[in-house]
């Protein structure tokens, strides 16, 4: 009961902190005058990461790699398959040109250097050092255009956009919100986010240690999806809201942060850097690449993620979640698995990405 008790607080929790933290962050947003993407890609996202900063760390300085692993890789495969999916089956969201030029092709960039540099077995206290590097020289960049989008310098988003800020901004005096008030908004969501993942994710953790799961399945799955909960319910929370750049940036700012940031940092204060474990390298780190390279062609239908596009990404995280199970338990089944992913699954994917293309030339 205890373990029940803490799970639906956690729940509690999570709900209410994403509330407070995209209401905060998109009345700052209009009130400097810098797109809701760019709030999404940092503020919001580096926010919503800090559970995965903080269970990988401490999961590498206890000698639990495979669980910081598991950890970077199942929650980026969690927020692009289950956070965009569910966000776009609640309403079609629709993508950012900049997003699609610059911070996609970056996410697949950074996905592939993590798989590079895992091939070896270990991801150094070097290579960790190059990754979070990376982090600063795109927090910078990120900054440098919210400042030509507050100075109006930056024709991107066009006169929609601020005719855009204009209305929240005016939305927001009628409200009667502050800026401090806003800030506080912010650190009260992100504090219960953080609580609520950890919550749920020790609730999840016992139950899944007492069914004798391994720790890299657990790390895939529970402790993965459990701090990817933030990132979900603030994706949702800003879909229903209208705020459908934060729900898009939110995702691929969180990937970023988890590949440069997260996993940059624990091979920095690991001792020897961060082991890759053999069924990482063969099996779960190429679906991260594979799903974050699926972004785009997806992205580029129409510059938007459609229900029906939503519906499959959706698919697609039960079908992975469906292999980890089977690889598990070494099931029989596997081999038949396998060959219904490469006979119905990928010719599916093709046609609904047709059809979505042609809807949206039409």
């Amino acid at each position: 009961m205890w373990t029940v008790f803490i799970i639906v607080t956690g729940l509690v929790a999570l709900v209410a902190g994403a509330e407070l933290l995209v209401r905060g962050a998109s009345h700052i947003a209009a009130f400097w005058g810098v797109s809701p993407l760019i709030v999404g890609l940092t503020v919001v996202a580096f926010g919503t990461s800090a559970p995965e900063m903080a269970v990988s760390v401490a999961a590498t300085l206890e000698g639990r790699a495979d669980i910081a692993v598991g950890n970077v890789v199942g929650s980026n495969v969690f927020n692009v398959l289950l956070i965009l999916g569910l966000s776009a089956v609640v309403i079609p969201l629709k993508v950012n040109q900049k997003l699609v030029r610059f911070d996609v092709p970056l996410m697949i960039a950074a996905s592939i250097s993590m798989s590079l540099m895992g091939q070896d077995g270990t991801i150094s206290r070097m290579e960790g050092g190059l990754l979070f590097s990376g982090l600063f020289a795109y927090t910078a960049w990120c900054i440098l255009v919210g400042n030509r989008e507050s100075a109006d310098i930056c024709e991107e988003y066009g006169e929609a956009f601020g005719e855009k800020t204009a209305t929240s901004s005016k939305a927001g005096t009628k409200r009667g919100g502050n800026l401090f008030c806003q800030f506080l908004w912010i650190i009260g969501g992100l504090v219960l986010l953080v609580f609520g993942a950890r919550w749920l994710v020790d609730g999840a953790t016992t139950v899944a240690r007492g069914l004798g799961v391994s720790e890299l399945v657990i790390g895939l799955t529970i402790v993965a999806g459990g701090t990817s909960l933030p990132e979900l319910a603030t994706s949702i929370i800003a879909a229903i809201r209208g705020e459908r750049d934060i729900a898009v940036g939110n995702v691929v700012g969180s990937n970023l942060f988890n590949i440069l940031g997260v996993l940059g940092l624990a091979a920095l204060t690991g001792p020897n850097g961060v082991p890759v474990a053999g069924q990482a390298l063969s099996f779960d780190i190429p679906v991260m690449v594979i799903v974050a390279a699926a972004c785009l062609p997806i992205f580029f239908t129409g510059h938007q993620i459609s229900r029906l596009e939503g519906s499959l990404f959706l698919g697609y995280y039960f079908a992975y979640t469906s292999a980890l199970i089977l690889m598990a338990t070494s099931s029989s089944l596997l081999p038949q698995f396998e060959q219904a992913i490469l006979l119905i699954v990928i010719p599916m994917t093709i046609v609904i990405v047709m059809i979505e293309k042609y809807r949206s030339v039409g």
